[in-house]
């Protein structure tokens, strides 16, 4: 599954949107998510993707946003991973 897709079921999940819904461009805003919203679901990707978010680098407006956030912090987090450190 892509990122976004798992995005898309996070959202389904969480707040019972209709997934035709849920396009690439719709913002949160649109969604109608407030700020406790937005932080809770933070911690479900979190737990999804197996990541550590930075509070201050996850500003989003976007579902967009949000897919190249994540796929962003995955592969930041993956390269710095001890399993990928190289030994000396």
């Amino acid at each position: 599954m892509s990122t976004m897709e798992r995005l898309k079921k996070l959202f389904v999940d969480k707040f019972d949107f209709n997934v035709e819904g849920l396009e690439p461009t719709t913002t949160l805003e649109y969604l109608g998510l407030d700020s406790l919203d937005k932080i809770e679901f933070m911690f479900d990707i979190e737990n999804e993707f197996g990541i550590k978010i930075p509070d201050e680098q996850f500003k989003v407006t976007t579902i967009q946003d949000m897919v190249d956030a994540v796929d962003r912090f995955v592969s930041e987090q993956a390269l710095n991973s001890p399993k990928f450190a190289m030994s000396s």
